[in-house]
């Protein structure tokens, strides 16, 4: 305790309880590296007020420091539990007038400055101002924050602008686009993504995936959230996918309920999994026919592989997580060889090393059937390519994919048209 009635500077260890200090600054010495102030004000502005209150400090560190925000539709992109838990940021506190008006929500509306959810309304490009904002805290302010953001997956193309030039500022965060392709086929076809697949493949500085079962989502989520805090020091990961210098990460989910298989991944399954695909079932010596699918349709071409195998000797499923990782990483890779490393391969040559020459390839995908086709040109397999090219209709799930030929029986019949090919 500091009792001595007329002393200028600290020069001494103790406790200051009460009254105020305008003399000379405290030396550094003085002052516990991880200083806590509880109360009291700064330039007679009280800590914690909404009023800011001017302060000077060397670092300062906080803890929580990853954030969300969507546009308009939080409960449609499953926020519901985040929300609850993590409430809405607002400067001001405010309790929830749903609850006090008696009208039933799921979600409970609070406000607080501690809140981690912005709720920003029907406005994609604000979200992506929003992501890159926060997106480049590091390079700001010394700290990064790990911003998330959600919204329908056909509304991307809405903020585009602003993603494209967040990406070319290095922000780093996760976009979420959520329900995606014809899963939200009871809205009909203006809410319903066609092109993003192919937005995630062909934007600079944004990793882009799209699985289909929980525990690939969980793979993809732990390494995104390292990737997106890299810098360029870790040289040893891959060159050809530039992930020494991280980046932000896309994900296009769906809401559709999708069977989840039991079984526990191994490393090379979840190292297949980040670098873009894996054999769901292996092809043996004999493979006469390949079904890739990415997102959405897994049950469809697992179904249909089955049915077809009691037509051919020996069908294939490979499971596809990222056609931009594993595109990017095959370009990539002839541009190495070009430059006369003529042994390099990327990951998606190794995984068609073992698939037949006379092998034959259909891929299906709930959005532009381009995203998988150029899977033909790695080795020269003849290809069918299934997916989604006009606006649709208003339906169930089961209903567009038969429209769009996605379903079972499109894959079936794709499989023996390759009869027609000269």
């Amino acid at each position: 305790m500091l009792t001595t009635g007329n002393m200028t500077s600290i020069t001494t260890t103790g406790t200051v309880t009460s009254g105020s200090w305008t003399a000379t600054s405290i030396a550094d010495g003085y002052v516990d590296n991880d200083l806590t102030i509880v109360g009291g004000t700064v330039n007679n502005s009280v800590i914690g007020a909404s009023t800011p209150a001017a302060g000077t400090f060397t670092s300062i560190t906080g803890t929580g420091l990853d954030m969300n925000g969507n546009a308009d539709v939080s409960g449609t992109t499953s926020l519901g539990p985040w929300i609850n838990r993590k409430r809405l940021f607002g400067r001001k506190i405010k309790s929830d007038h749903f609850s006090q008006q008696r009208i039933p929500s799921t979600a409970k509306w609070e406000t607080a400055p501690e809140g981690q959810h912005i709720e920003l309304g029907i406005a994609e490009m604000n979200l992506f101002l929003l992501l890159a904002s926060a997106g480049l805290s590091h390079s700001i302010f010394g700290k990064r924050l790990l911003p998330i953001g959600t919204v329908y997956d056909s509304f991307i193309s809405r903020g585009l602008d602003a993603l494209n030039y967040g990406c070319y500022q290095d922000a780093r965060f996760m976009l979420v686009g959520t329900p995606s392709g014809v899963s939200l086929a009871p809205e009909g076809g203006a809410h319903q993504s066609i092109a993003t697949p192919l937005i995630g493949m062909s934007q600079d500085g944004l990793a882009s995936f799209e699985p289909a079962f929980v525990d690939e989502l969980v793979v993809i989520m732990n390494w995104a959230f390292d990737y997106m805090q890299r810098d360029g020091q870790n040289k040893y990961t891959p060159v050809w996918l530039r992930d020494y210098t991280g980046g932000s990460v896309y994900l296009r989910l769906t809401t559709k309920p999708l069977e989840q298989p039991i079984r526990s991944l191994s490393n090379g399954q979840e190292t297949n999994i980040i670098n873009g695909a894996y054999w769901l079932r292996e092809p043996g010596p004999n493979c006469q026919l390949v079904i890739a699918y990415q997102g959405a349709v897994a049950d469809e071409a697992i179904k249909a592989a089955g049915t077809l195998g009691e037509c051919y000797k020996d069908v294939a499923v490979l499971a596809v997580t990222s056609a931009d990782r594993l595109n990017a990483g095959w370009t990539a890779a002839q541009s190495v060889r070009r430059n006369g490393h003529t042994r390099a391969k990327s990951h998606i040559e190794y995984l068609f090393e073992s698939v037949n020459n006379h092998a034959n390839i259909i891929t299906v995908i709930d959005g532009h059937p381009a995203t998988l086709a150029w899977l033909g040109s790695v080795y020269g397999h003849k290809l069918i390519s299934l997916g989604v090219e006009h606006f649709g209709q208003a339906g169930t799930i089961k209903d567009l994919y038969t429209h769009f030929d996605l379903d079972e029986d499109a894959i079936c019949n794709a499989a023996f048209s390759f009869g027609a090919f000269v």
